[in-house]
């Protein structure tokens, strides 16, 4: 790779902390979830939030195409300085969601029975995961519609946007929270309420900030290309590939999450405890994952590789860093902040085990993140896809099946070596798009 420029690392850090202090938000909202719930004597509720958060993890991003595949395009289209493109993959893109929300509205009812019969909750908790589910699900069309929003605010370099956004939307979220429960007296369904609301007031807020933005955006809407199917071909041709790869993610998480549950609620609630700090771990990193979507994305479209080449190197070396940075925190205040989430002494002990893996697990998974997000911007998501198939099929479950006897630790095992061998797998495909030379291939 080329030597990078001073310029570089400036250009990624100012792209990627407002995504990183918008990221934090999210997290910091489960962990408002489960500092609610968890401070109640009952684990049951925190075992069910556990449930229905993966639930909704597992529908939600498997659509998270939405986002990933218009940041790549938007990002490209930005780079050829194409403006009636860039409005109209964004009205494609919304359609799309719309539509697909339609659809898991129409079948709420089996996808949430499916759901719950795959992770097999105890009986005592299955009720108020149910419950959860079903109010959760009527956030659907805000959830997708944002989320290809939030593709489209990256892939124009508008990252401030982002953090306004987000932060707005999960502090009403946090501030419902604490009123559904301290004050109403409602359980995890109180939790479900104050998401979906929250959830609607996002999208109304992120429609405001791109009408305002699209004002300084040249040209007009294809609308042609809205009502005829061969049109969206691109957008299916780009999203198929991520949509496959979330969805081997997200089994592999629900898979995690289902063999935590068969351990026993406290087991279960530990390792959503600790799984909230890998959301964080992975939301922060996301930041610069995030704006090299958009930088490398405008690169390939400028059709300027040796700029493509030196922002990944600066943004590699800033993601080291950080990575470093965590490990040292859960090193040395992890059981601290175990304790800030739950006051149950069953919970903490068991979390407090688990630790360990938490403090590993930043410097093996930066490799990954980081790479996704250079596969996004340059629209090269088969790749990912393929990683994402040898790292489940090939390592993940393999290494689960051969560590079952150590029950809980062989669980936190497989998911260390999930993240390896994305890194591996990773590494490899970008060795041979820079060998071959076809970052620029379409």
């Amino acid at each position: 790779m080329l030597k990078t420029e001073q310029g570089d690392y400036k250009l990624i850090w100012l792209l990627s902390w407002p995504v990183m202090l918008s990221n934090i938000s999210q997290p910091l909202l489960g962990l408002v979830d489960i500092a609610v719930i968890g401070h109640l004597a009952d684990s049951r509720f925190l075992a069910a939030i556990a449930i229905g958060s993966t639930i909704f993890a597992f529908v939600y991003w498997s659509f998270g195409f939405l986002r990933m595949g218009t940041t790549g395009m938007i990002a490209q289209i930005v780079g050829a300085e194409d403006g009636s493109a860039n409005r109209t993959v964004l009205a494609q893109s919304m359609l799309v969601a719309l539509f697909i929300a339609a659809v898991l509205l129409l079948l709420q009812q089996p996808i949430i029975e499916l759901a719950l019969s795959l992770l097999a909750p105890e009986a005592q908790v299955l009720p108020q995961a149910q419950w959860y589910a079903s109010i959760r699900i009527y956030g659907a069309p805000a959830v997708l519609c944002s989320y290809v929003l939030l593709g489209w605010f990256v892939g124009n370099q508008n990252t401030k946007v982002l953090l306004i956004l987000l932060v707005s939307t999960n502090l009403l979220n946090v501030f419902l929270d604490l009123i559904a429960v301290n004050v109403l007296g409602m359980k995890a369904e109180g939790l479900a309420y104050a998401t979906v609301i929250s959830e609607y007031f996002g999208l109304g807020l992120g429609l405001w900030f791109c009408r305002e933005m699209l004002k300084k955006v040249s040209g007009e809407i294809a609308y042609a290309s809205l009502t005829k199917l061969r049109h969206y071909y691109p957008i299916f041709q780009v999203n198929r590939y991520l949509f496959f790869r979330t969805i081997l993610l997200l089994l592999a998480m629900a898979f995690f999450t289902a063999q935590g549950a068969k351990l026993g609620a406290d087991i279960l609630a530990a390792n959503a405890v600790l799984m909230t700090f890998v959301m964080l771990i992975s939301h922060v990193l996301d930041g610069f994952a995030h704006a090299l979507e958009a930088l490398t994305g405008k690169a390939i479209g400028a059709k300027n590789l040796d700029k493509f080449y030196r922002l990944v190197t600066a943004a590699a070396v800033l993601s080291i860093g950080v990575a470093v940075l965590f490990s040292l925190v859960f090193l040395v205040a992890g059981n601290l902040f175990i304790n800030l989430l739950t006051s149950i002494e069953a919970v903490r002990v068991n979390a407090s085990i688990y630790l360990p893996w938490l403090v590993v697990l930043p410097l093996i998974a930066m490799t990954s993140y980081l790479l996704d997000g250079v596969f996004i911007g340059a629209t090269k998501v088969a790749v990912m896809q393929n990683a994402m198939l040898v790292s489940v099929a090939g390592v993940y479950f393999p290494v689960w099946y051969l560590s079952q006897s150590l029950l809980n630790h062989g669980l936190w095992i497989a998911l260390l070596a999930l993240y390896a061998g994305r890194a591996v797998t990773s590494c490899v495909g970008f060795y041979w798009l820079s060998r071959t030379d076809t970052w620029l291939d379409k």
